[in-house]
């Protein structure tokens, strides 16, 4: 392989250093908000541009409401989550998000944000799909499936009221107690299932209320129920981290064998990158909090260099 390539490579990783460092600084909370918000801006854009439906991107990862439509398309138990139907319905998830998530990460890591989340994410759907297969009422009203984050949103917000209720926020213009906010959340969603419509979407926040309900609970009493969880996403991430590391080894392999045939090593350049990648990858792993200063500076400094 010609030298130059190899050194064009560098020089391109030494750019997307930057911007990995910029996003490494994020908390899990806000990481998750730049990915909805960035999926919303392409399943707007694609569609327009190419003269398409507006749902022809989002149809397939929509929950549908029927148990056979749902296995035509496991994934959506999860990916409904990261679409939404408008830019209020965005903004309105991911302003609650943002500001709940901040309590969270200041009493527990990302992995139990993670937790709640997503297993309010999924508690909510299934407890949508169980409804309109199960409850008359809601068998007769016409609806495709849902979209949208509102069910791990509410898992999260009302895990930090029951953890803490009587902590006071500042809403507007006063202060009220925790409790009190996940009180009128919970009301104003079972009020809405009659009278608004969207009875689908409100029960998925009623469903994943209900898992940060027992979340928080079980927690106070010693017990984590999303440590299963976790263990599976951990399992599920070294899989994918030791398919990358394989194809990293082999890469290295070709670069030191032609820099040998060649007898043009850069010793200098090759230590500089070795060094990235031990940090990038210690990022990976442990997350930025875990880098030290002097690795946080160097990182910040080969994200500015060409």
């Amino acid at each position: 392989m010609d030298s130059r390539l190899l050194g064009n490579d560098r020089k391109k990783l030494m750019k997307g250093a930057g911007l990995r460092y910029k996003y490494a600084t994020l908390s899990i909370a806000e990481k998750l908000i730049a990915i909805t918000v960035l999926i919303f801006i392409v399943n707007a854009l694609i569609p327009f541009l190419l003269g398409l439906p507006k749902n022809s991107i989002d149809r397939w990862f929509e929950l549908p409401k029927d148990f056979f439509g749902f296995l035509g398309q496991p994934w959506s138990l999860v990916t409904y989550s990261f679409f939404h139907g408008g830019l209020m319905h965005l903004f309105l998830n991911m302003l609650i998000l943002y500001f709940s998530g901040r309590i969270f990460l200041n009493l527990f890591d990302k992995k139990k944000f993670i937790n709640v989340y997503f297993l309010g994410v999924i508690a909510g759907g299934l407890l949508f799909m169980l409804s309109y297969n199960v409850l008359p009422g809601l068998i007769k009203v016409v609806t495709s499936g849902i979209i949208g984050a509102s069910a791990g949103v509410t898992a999260v917000l009302i895990f930090i009221c029951t953890y803490m209720p009587n902590q006071e926020v500042r809403v507007v213009f006063f202060n009220i107690k925790l409790w009190y906010l996940g009180a009128f959340v919970v009301l104003s969603d079972l009020i809405q299932i009659p009278y608004g419509t969207n009875a689908g979407g409100h029960i998925a926040h009623l469903g994943g209320a209900l898992l940060g309900y027992v979340y928080a609970r079980q927690l106070t009493n010693g017990r984590d129920i999303g440590a299963g969880f976790s263990k599976f996403l951990d399992r599920l991430a070294n899989m994918f981290k030791g398919k990358e590391r394989r194809a990293y080894l082999k890469t290295v392999h070709r670069k030191q064998k032609t820099s040998v045939s060649k007898k043009n090593v850069n010793y200098e350049k090759e230590s500089h990158q070795r060094r990235i990648d031990s940090i990038l990858d210690k990022i990976s792993k442990s997350g930025y909090e875990s880098l030290s200063k002097a690795e946080k500076d160097f990182l910040f400094k080969a994200g500015k260099e060409d």
